[in-house]
């Protein structure tokens, strides 16, 4: 009588098969392999050549032979002029090591200080003499040879540690310090000032003139307005685009205006005739913002079509389309330093580009939500971005990050910041807020009356700006109005202290 033969799933067998796989090679697990002397010469002498084929005629130091493992091996066909490693330097003319130092045959002869004899004079020097050393303009070769050689004999490379071990300044200042808060800059609080009416539409974008005499604005009733800065009196209404104008700028080097908007269209307007004198075809959905190069003539513009755009602004020209956002690029900002472009998107990254090659040079990708806006510190070298998740700032040229700032718990539409350290962060909800921008203490919250007549819905702010004094803040908002902030010339220490705990859970990435 046959037995019959229990049926397993083929889950079962599988798992059985990597059961029995597993325990046949369990015990040779990490197990390293074997080396093979005869091909680990034979690798070691084809990379010497390939890499080291340049310097392979130089002398190796004493000190080197015994640290290079197979040296005698590598070094057949190679001599060696004497036990001291010294040589020639040749080239065009034969030049002195530093000033007022003679040519004679010693200061032509280059010899090199052992790295033993070179980190025990680092260590061996009294802080007068480094102070010293340091003043002089170059030492010659000769100087720098006896001071190694000497560092060599009289400390041993056994008592270099015990330079370190024996206290005093050298051991203070390799000893780590505890970290600390830094604490917040006092900033005087900021106070509405003027409100401005005349658009008919939310108020999208502003630019403040390079002279800064007047600034421009542009709304969604499709005008730009030229408005004084002092008075806050309109002197000038530029009508041409046919939808949202949402980005403009105002040229520092030449006089023109450039606008964006969601027609899809980018002009620039001479302001001589107060006309439009060229327009940048190229962009297939609505423009979100623009911006200039500060040095060359250059416009960057970005756009729902998820890319940024270079065009040259005389030709016309659209020099490179930056691709590789993958939703609305919402905001652009360019820079005289590299990296000089940096955009950020609704895709939630950031990216930095490399302007002459056209391509991303770095990706951010800390924020979960949409970027909509970006600032660039107009003094250090880093910048913020604002999502509604947190505010970020960042370190050039690679996008380091630096801090969050967080609490402003609302879709943040824009950002400014002063060569004071004065961050402002404008949000969708009509609420602004004011940090410093070392520590990232939120020195001041303001939400703004709507104006008469407007509904509470339409407080929200769309862009704001320093003017170039810094002392005015403007603002554009959804109740149709241009709000213009000052400092408040009052306030005191005292009277606004600053109420700061410093917190340890503030260095989070994201």
């Amino acid at each position: 009588m046959t037995e019959e033969v229990q049926k397993h799933s083929v889950h079962t067998l599988v798992f059985r098969s990597l059961k029995r796989t597993h325990d046949m090679f369990v015990s040779d697990h990490a197990k390293t392999i074997a080396l093979d002397e005869e091909s680990h010469k034979l690798k070691m002498g084809v990379k010497l050549k390939t890499e080291y084929a340049p310097v392979l005629h130089m002398p190796v130091l004493k000190e080197g032979r015994d640290r290079v493992p197979g040296y005698q091996e590598m070094d057949q066909g190679y001599t060696h002029p004497g036990d001291e490693a010294e040589y020639l330097i040749t080239g065009t003319h034969a030049y002195p090591s530093g000033p007022g130092v003679a040519l004679t045959a010693d200061t032509k002869m280059h010899r090199n200080p052992s790295d033993g004899g070179v980190l025990s004079m680092a260590l061996a020097l009294p802080p007068s003499q480094v102070r010293q050393e340091a003043s002089r303009t170059a030492a010659s070769v000769a100087e720098i040879h006896r001071h190694a050689g000497g560092a060599e004999r009289v400390h041993p490379k056994s008592t270099a540690v015990s330079l370190l071990e024996g206290g005093g300044t050298r051991n203070s200042a390799l000893m780590r310090r505890a970290p600390t808060m830094p604490k917040p800059q006092w900033h005087p609080p900021w106070k509405l000032f003027r409100v401005i009416s005349g658009h008919l539409g939310w108020v999208r974008s502003i630019a403040v003139e390079p002279g800064n005499q007047w600034f421009v604005t542009g709304s969604a009733d499709r005008t730009i307005k030229i408005w004084d800065l002092a008075s806050g009196k309109l002197k000038l209404s530029l009508t041409g685009h046919i939808s949202t104008v949402r980005g403009v700028a105002v040229s520092s080097r030449s006089p023109y205006l450039f606008s964006c908007g969601e027609d899809k269209q980018v002009k620039c307007w001479d302001l001589e005739y107060n006309k439009v004198i060229r327009h940048y075809h190229g962009h297939l959905s609505a423009v979100y913002d623009l911006d200039l190069h500060p040095t060359i003539d250059v416009l960057m513009t970005c756009s729902r079509d998820a890319s940024a755009r270079v065009w040259d602004i005389r030709t016309k020209a659209n020099v490179h389309t930056l691709t590789g956002h993958t939703n609305t690029v919402a905001t652009v900002r360019c820079q005289g330093a590299e990296p000089q472009v940096v955009t950020g998107s609704h895709d939630s990254t950031i990216r930095l580009w490399d302007l002459v090659a056209g391509k991303t040079r770095a990706t951010l990708t800390n924020h979960k939500k949409s970027v909509r806006t970006l600032v660039l510190h107009p003094r250090q070298y880093t910048f913020a971005s604002g999502s509604a998740d947190n505010i970020k700032q960042w370190m050039f040229p690679d996008g380091s990050f630096i801090q969050n700032l967080s609490g402003h718990n609302a879709i943040i539409n824009t950002l400014a910041v002063n060569s004071d350290g004065v961050l402002v962060s404008g949000a969708d909800n009509g609420t602004m807020h004011m940090w410093d921008w070392r520590t990232g203490y939120n020195f001041q919250r303001i939400h703004a009356a709507v104006q008469p007549g407007s509904l509470d819905s339409e407080s929200g702010i769309f862009a704001c700006m320093f003017d170039h004094s810094e002392s005015r803040l403007i603002t554009a908002e959804a109740d149709k109005t241009i709000k213009v902030y000052k400092e408040d010339d009052t306030a005191t220490e005292e009277s606004h202290p600053i109420n700061w705990k410093p917190e340890i859970l503030k260095r989070k990435r994201f």
